[in-house]
């Protein structure tokens, strides 16, 4: 986190991949650049349901369910939703590091991607420092859920980085998390455990996720 502040990258081990994040403008480019990413493609921010609840501007029943898929059925996801630019948290990040994460009004969060996420997750929000950022591999060349696979263009950008084994969910498909637009509970991404989070929504929430 201090070489995040600092205008740093860090490569971070990720249940469901490994991820590369920053937290400024000079970090959020240097990102860009090394995996050749389209800035038509905003990352994700590191979250929580607390940072959900307070940023994303959703009725009670979606916050619920965001809490209610972390705490109880211990899913990770992603979701997109329309957010408060005028929260004191995103008014931390540098202007131009939330344009180029965000996209037409809305966020993209990942939540419960395992325990070193969540611990950064936590202290985001206790510093006061989003955290953005995307797998850590060349754009549109697939997750990557070992250290050594990730490409060394990649690894290079990064000031800090962590060897935590395999990824949790490391599948032959190059998959990643999973991305629900939760304004229309539409599929952005197919990813990881999506049968589960389909059946999840059908059974307790009576939503159908579009596909």
């Amino acid at each position: 986190m201090d070489a995040i502040a600092a205008g740093g990258v860090a490569i971070a081990p990720l249940d469901v991949a490994y991820a590369i994040v920053a937290a400024t403008a000079d970090g959020i480019r240097r990102i860009y650049a090394a995996k050749q990413r389209s800035w038509d493609k905003p990352g994700g921010m590191f979250a929580n349901a607390a940072l959900s609840r307070d940023i994303h501007v959703m009725d009670a029943d979606r916050h619920e369910m965001v809490r209610c898929l972390i705490e109880e059925e211990n899913l990770p996801f992603s979701i997109v939703a329309p957010f408060r630019r005028d929260h004191l948290f995103i008014n931390a990040a540098d202007p131009w590091v939330v344009e180029a994460s965000s996209k037409s009004g809305t966020l993209d969060m990942l939540f419960n991607a395992g325990q070193f996420h969540n611990e950064m997750a936590r202290q985001s929000q206790a510093l006061r420092m989003p955290v953005f950022g995307s797998s850590a591999n060349m754009s549109l060349k697939g997750s990557k859920y070992r250290l050594a696979d990730i490409e060394t263009e990649v690894r290079e950008a990064a000031d800090v980085s962590f060897d935590y084994g395999t990824s949790l969910y490391a599948n032959d498909e190059g998959l990643s998390s999973t991305i629900i637009d939760f304004s229309d509970f539409s599929v952005i991404r197919v990813g990881h455990v999506f049968g589960r989070l389909r059946r999840v929504f059908a059974e307790r929430f009576d939503v159908e996720l579009r596909t």
